[in-house]
């Protein structure tokens, strides 16, 4: 029985060996990239002076700021806003900043130097409504069971 085993194994052996196998072809290929391309540096630019300011007062959105700042070019700037809060009262920032001392500010709160010229709506509670009418409970007979009568083929 073994050499029949042995005889089996080497015909197996020799018929698999009359096949290669299959050469593998990746079916898709990663692209080639390019190099990424060298751009410019960003020019520095020397620190400009400058100087703004605006306001807004829109009686129909109540929208009341305004704000100012100076720079002396170096580094160095100062400013202040204002705006008008929801309470009535101005909020004013006074700020100044350099590459020293960092941000420094000093918030002021004038109160009620300006009246809003409208109030919010009263709160009006929703109307009573008459409670629902009573009706009585449903009342059904409990289903009678009557078993179908015996049948015989």
């Amino acid at each position: 029985m073994a050499a029949k085993m042995i005889i089996f194994a080497a015909c197996v052996a020799t018929t698999l060996a009359q096949y290669a196998a299959p050469a593998y072809k990746p079916a898709y290929s990663a692209p080639a990239y390019a190099a990424p391309k060298v751009y410019a540096p960003e020019p520095a630019y020397a620190p400009a002076p400058y100087n703004f300011e605006y306001s807004v007062n829109d009686p129909h959105t109540y929208d009341v700021k305004s704000q100012q700042e100076y720079s002396d070019g170096n580094g160095y700037v100062k400013g202040s806003y204002s705006l008008l809060e929801a309470d009535g009262s101005t909020r004013v920032v006074e700020y100044t900043a350099d590459d020293h001392n960092g941000f420094n500010a000093d918030v002021k709160k004038i109160e009620a130097g300006y009246k809003a010229p409208y109030s919010a709506p009263a709160y009006k509670a929703a109307p009573a409504y008459p409670a629902p009418a009573a009706y009585p409970a449903p009342s059904y007979s409990a289903p009678a069971y009557k078993p179908a009568p015996y049948k015989a083929y």
